[in-house]
C-alpha cells in the first residue's frame, strides 16, 4: 500500500486525525475574507461580459501572418471600440468588436481587409444582437434557481435540514468567489462561462455529500452513547474521507489544469479559459468548503439541539470523572510509594501498560476429559 494509502487508513480508523471542527472559526475568518475579496473584486472591477452579452460584430479571417496586437490596434481604430483578438488553430484570426451595427460593421471589414492584405470576400462578419445573451443569463439564473431548490429538497430528505443548509451556504461560497475572480483576473464572461458554472455544482456537492454520508452513518444512535460528542463524529467524518477527497480533487483539476495553463496560456487557445477558469477555480473552492464550511456548518447547528447539547454534558461530565479518578489513583500510588507500601503489581512510573502475555493453551496439563 503507498504512503497515502496508509494515511488515508489511519485517517480512516480514527488513529491519526486533524482537529478541523476545533479550528472552524479560522476556516470562516479565511472564508469570509476571501468571499468579501471577491465582492470586493466584482464591484470595483466588475465582469468582462463578451460579445454574446453587449452585441457587436465578430470578424475571422483566413491564414495570416499578421500578429494578434497589430490586428488588435487595426481593428480598434477602425471602429472605435476596443477590439479582442484571438488566434485561431488555422492561423487565422478572430476579432470581436462590441457595439457594431451592420453599417458600421461593412465599413470595418474593409478596413481590416486592407491592413491585413486579406481579401474582403474572405473575412467572415457576423452580428451577434444582446437579446441573446440576455436570453442565455436569463435562463443560466432559472437553472440555477431550480438546482439550488432541487438540491435544498433533497438533502434535507436524505439527510436532514441542518445538512441542506450548511450545502446551500457552500455552493453559495463557491460561486460567488468563482465570480469574483473572473473580475478580478479580467477573463471575458461569454456562454462558456455559464456552463462552467453551472457544471461545478455537481462536483461542489459531490465531496459535501461524501462527507455528509460518512457523517449520517457515525451520528447513528449517537445519544445512546457517551464516548463522542457530534462535533468529535463531524470531525472523525472529514478525517475519514479527506484522502478520497483530495484524490477525486486532483484527478479532476488536471484536465482542467491542462486546458486552462496549457491549452489557454501556453498554445493561445484562448476560448478554453472561459469554461477552464471557472471549472478549475469552482472545483477547488468546491473541495475547501465541504471540508471547512460545509461540515463544520453541520456540526454548529447540531450542537443547538437540546439532545446533542445534553449528550455533551454528558461526555465531559464522563471524561471529567475519569481524569477525576484518574489523577486519584496517581496520588494513592504516589503516597504509597512514600510510606514504602507500593504493591507488587504495580507498574514502574511512565512503563507501559499491554495486554498480558497469556500461556499456552493445554500448558502444564494433559488435555482430555475434567475431572
Amino acid at each position: 500500500m503507498s504512503r497515502l494509502g496508509n494515511v488515508g487508513a489511519r485517517l480512516y480508523r480514527g488513529e491519526v486525525g486533524y482537529d478541523f471542527i476545533g479550528k472552524r472559526k479560522i476556516w470562516y475568518g479565511i472564508s469570509i475574507l476571501i468571499t468579501i475579496t471577491a465582492i470586493v473584486g466584482l464591484a470595483v472591477s466588475g465582469l468582462n461580459m463578451g460579445i454574446e452579452f453587449k452585441g457587436g460584430a465578430v470578424f475571422t479571417t483566413p491564414k495570416t501572418t499578421v500578429a494578434v496586437s497589430q490586428a488588435e490596434a487595426v481593428a480598434t481604430e477602425a471602429s472605435g471600440h476596443q477590439a479582442i483578438v484571438q488566434k485561431l488553430g488555422n492561423g487565422g484570426l478572430r476579432i470581436q468588436i462590441t457595439e457594431v451595427d451592420t453599417a458600421k460593421s461593412d465599413a470595418i471589414k474593409d478596413r481590416l481587409s486592407e491592413e491585413l492584405s486579406v481579401p474582403s470576400e474572405k473575412i467572415a462578419a457576423d452580428l451577434v444582437g444582446p437579446s441573446w445573451g440576455e436570453q442565455i443569463a436569463n435562463k443560466a439564473w432559472t437553472g440555477l434557481g431550480i438546482f439550488m431548490v432541487l438540491v435544498v429538497i433533497y438533502l434535507a430528505i436524505a439527510f436532514e435540514w441542518r445538512m441542506a443548509v450548511a450545502a446551500l451556504v457552500a455552493l453559495i461560497h463557491d460561486i460567488t468567489i468563482t465570480v469574483g475572480i473572473y473580475a478580478l483576473v479580467g477573463f471575458e464572461v461569454t456562454p462558456g462561462t455559464v456552463i462552467g458554472l453551472l457544471t461545478i455544482l455537481g462536483y461542489s456537492l459531490y465531496d459535501t455529500v461524501v462527507v455528509f454520508d460518512s457523517l449520517k452513518e457515525g451520528a447513528k444512535g449517537i445519544t445512546k452513547q457517551t464516548r463522542w460528542t457530534y462535533s468529535e463524529i463531524a470531525n472523525r467524518s472529514i478525517n475519514g474521507t479527506l484522502v478520497r477527497s483530495i484524490n477525486t480533487t486532483v484527478v479532476a483539476l488536471l484536465p482542467v489544469a491542462g486546458l486552462l495553463f496549457i491549452g489557454g496560456g501556453v498554445l493561445g487557445a484562448g476560448v478554453l479559459n472561459d469554461i477552464s477558469l471557472a471549472l478549475f477555480v469552482g472545483l477547488a473552492a468546491g473541495a475547501y468548503s465541504s471540508i471547512f464550511i460545509a461540515t463544520p456548518l453541520v456540526a454548529d447547528l447540531k450542537e443547538r439541539d437540546p439532545q446533542i447539547k445534553a449528550l455533551k454534558k454528558r461526555v465531559l461530565a464522563k471524561r471529567a470523572a475519569a481524569a477525576a479518578k484518574g489523577e486519584a489513583n496517581e496520588a494513592e500510588q504516589a503516597e504509597q510509594a512514600q510510606d514504602g507500601d507500593v504493591p507488587e503489581d504495580a507498574a514502574p512510573a511512565g512503563a507501559v501498560v499491554g495486554q498480558r502475555q497469556q500461556p499456552p493453551r493445554g500448558h502444564g496439563r494433559t488435555p482430555g476429559k475434567r475431572r
